[in-house]
């Protein structure tokens, strides 16, 4: 038998930030430093990158659309009527959004604030997390400071979930991060597994103040936090198949976490990185895809730009590592934050940070027989002065037409990011 990844559905050593005030910008602002295995043919394939939004934060009021969100992050999540949901890390009332994104009668789109955070003990700042919706239609995600009150009184964070009656939304805490060993500064999603348990990442705190993995499960009419495992969280969000295990990546590694029939969960390193040929800084979401893991590095490679690889699965149980694609800089891009996602043929998507200037969206088509993995640039993110957004930090997703959507965290009209599309 052939040996795979049993999973079927998804979700630097750099110095992690610390929080000081909740209105300080906390992501990774910053062009990484740049320098392939396999280099192949850069071509550009006509494609049309279009902003379908450009977010204006308050207090502009000059903006057509009036004050809303501004900058997001994370990833966009299907909403199941051929629009998306989404957060912005801040806007609203300073804390952040979740808005909507559906099409109007027109054949544009209508951006809709459904709810913006108060801040407090309600939570604040969405950071990388986009939100997932259950069967009832709650959405769930993370705020990294806010709650409890903590350092400088920003607080450690909180799951949250919003649920909507009559048409409002309202938000209900589901745990406050106390900032000790129960974890503290949730970054990236959740994942739910199918008895409707929670898992996530913080940031910092747990046993060693670098970060967890926690799952936050339901507990009668209230919900209840544990780590399930301490690790140098880094910035990579969960997948998670049917069975339940768990996929992710710290600073340096990619690991995997399965429950061990006892209650608890048993950890596995899947591989290490060497912060050379194999690649550095690993800040994408892993998916998996045919039974193998995919992912990329943001530094590394043979020309230090950054990576995609592949875990294969071995029959010795330790997978091996391929570097599909090595990025080596300049107008074909570098440094790719986030991960990548699949059309049925098995061509890749994803974007960079840089490249030829504020990041590039890429498609790498998969080779035929023994062949290697051929980039092809399908459209500058920082184009006619940075309209269409300014970096991309959130995995792409793709419509059954082959469509690209994503999001940027500057650029746009009005300078507070965009939703974008990309079409064939």
């Amino acid at each position: 038998m052939k040996a795979s990844f049993n999973i079927s559905w998804v979700g630097q050593r750099v110095e992690k930030p610390k929080p000081s005030s909740a209105h300080a910008r906390r992501g990774p602002r910053f062009a990484l430093l740049s320098a392939v295995l396999l280099i192949t043919a850069v071509s550009m394939q006509a494609q049309t990158v279009t902003a379908l939004y450009s977010f204006c934060p308050p207090p502009d009021n000059d903006c057509a659309a009036g004050p809303d969100g501004a900058d997001p992050e994370s990833s966009l999540t299907p909403d199941g009527a051929g629009g998306f949901y989404g957060t912005t890390y801040q806007g609203g009332l300073l804390y952040g959004t979740v808005f909507r994104l559906s099409r109007n009668s027109s054949g544009g789109w209508n951006e809709t604030v459904i709810y913006k955070f108060t801040g407090g003990a309600a939570g604040s700042i969405p950071w990388f997390s986009n939100v997932i919706l259950d069967k009832s239609g709650n959405l769930y995600g993370t705020l990294a400071w806010g709650g409890n009150e903590g350092d400088g009184g920003d607080g450690y964070g909180v799951v949250f979930q919003l649920s909507r009656l009559a048409g409002v939304w309202t938000e209900n805490v589901l745990y406050r991060f106390l900032g000790g060993t129960d974890g503290a500064n949730p970054v990236n999603g959740l994942v739910m597994d199918e008895a409707g348990n929670l898992y996530g990442k913080t940031m910092n705190g747990g046993t060693g103040g670098n970060g967890t993995i926690f799952e936050v499960s339901p507990s009668g009419s209230a919900w209840t936090e544990r780590v399930i495992y301490n690790l140098d969280a880094g910035y990579g969000g969960l997948a998670i198949d049917r069975s339940g295990n768990i996929f992710s990546t710290s600073s340096t590694t990619v690991f995997e976490l399965s429950k061990n029939g006892h209650g608890g969960w048993t950890p596995k390193v899947l591989h290490t990185f060497t912060d050379a040929q194999d690649g550095s800084f690993p800040a994408a979401t892993p998916v998996l895809h045919a039974g193998s893991l995919y992912g990329t590095t943001v530094l590394g490679g043979s020309a230090g730009q950054g990576t995609v690889y592949r875990l294969v699965p071995q029959a010795n149980g330790k997978p091996k590592e391929e570097i599909l694609y090595s990025f080596p800089g300049g107008s074909s891009g570098a440094q790719p934050w986030v991960g990548v996602v699949f059309d049925p043929a098995g061509n890749l998507y994803g974007t960079t940070l840089l490249g030829p200037e504020s990041g590039l969206v890429y498609e790498l088509v998969a080779p035929v027989g023994t062949g290697s993995y051929t980039e092809k640039i399908l459209g500058a993110l920082s184009e006619v002065g940075g309209s269409n957004g300014l970096f991309s930090y959130g995995t792409l997703i793709r419509d059954t037409a082959g469509n690209l959507y994503g999001t940027t965290g500057g650029g746009g009209s009005n300078g507070a990011g965009t939703v974008f599309e990309v079409t064939p």
